[in-house]
């Protein structure tokens, strides 16, 4: 079982004995290869793209500019950029920093509604995203939590959940009069927020495991990339349910 992260379910990561035979013939020097700190590098890259981009959305909006265009806009082409990646690993060289940069309009814009409305939100949700991929990192690091075969199924099943849940409910609100439970700002809508945060951070340890055992199987050097935009995609999606439950909080 693999991370439910799209990215790390792609065949390049479990292939194991494919990732082997190639390496064996074509790796020189450790320089070709996947490694932890050439994946951090580039994260941290991604992450100065993003909110680089972020900044002009969000300067924009606070500008006057209605930023729904850059909202849409960003979050349709990150998604198929990812589709692309999905399929074309090799190409995440070029892929990932374009889908930090649209994906920053994307964020960019969104944190600047939310701002609008619940001043202070953003830095809250920053502060708390960024405490939670440290904790996680510091678990995994010193071994505190192992990824295990149960701890794998039991997030992939969470995750899938999740995601069938939110799509249900958001073809539900868009051909019906249906209204989410997670929409509004009861004690059970704060819990569902909760629970999915849980969920996302638990996602981080998984995203961990993978880039740590594309290092082991010596996958090839643009992998790095790849792993490091899997990780981006997790670090937006904790970022954006920690949005919404302080929302919520604030409502309250």
């Amino acid at each position: 079982m693999n991370s439910n992260n799209p990215f790390f379910k792609n065949k390049t990561f479990t292939n194991t004995s494919a990732a082997a035979e190639v390496h064996e013939t074509t790796v020189i020097d450790r320089n070709e290869t996947m490694t932890v700190s050439g994946t951090i590098n580039k994260s941290f890259l991604m992450l100065i793209l993003l909110i680089a981009s972020a900044a002009i959305t969000w300067t924009m909006t606070f500008n006057g500019q209605p930023p729904m265009i850059f909202i849409f806009g960003g979050a349709i082409v990150g998604f198929i950029l990812v589709l692309v990646a999905t399929f074309r690993p090799q190409s995440s060289g070029y892929l990932a920093p374009g889908y930090a940069i649209f994906e920053g309009l994307f964020i960019g814009g969104l944190s600047a509604i939310f701002e609008t409305m619940y001043p202070g939100i953003v830095i809250q949700a920053v502060s708390c995203t960024f405490v939670t991929f440290m904790v996680c990192f510091g678990l995994y690091k010193y071994e505190i939590v192992k990824v295990t075969e149960r701890f794998k199924s039991v997030v992939i099943a969470s995750t899938l959940a999740i995601a069938t849940y939110y799509l249900i409910s958001w073809l539900l609100s868009m051909f019906t009069s249906f209204q989410p439970v997670h929409h509004g700002n009861s004690m059970f809508s704060i819990g569902i927020s909760a629970f999915v945060i849980v969920i996302a951070a638990l996602n981080l340890f998984l995203d961990f495991d993978q880039i740590e055992k594309g290092v082991q199987q010596k996958m090839p050097k643009y992998m790095e990339w790849y792993g490091a935009m899997g990780l981006m995609i997790t670090l937006v999606w904790l970022y954006i349910e920690f949005l919404r439950l302080l929302s919520k909080l604030n409502r309250k």
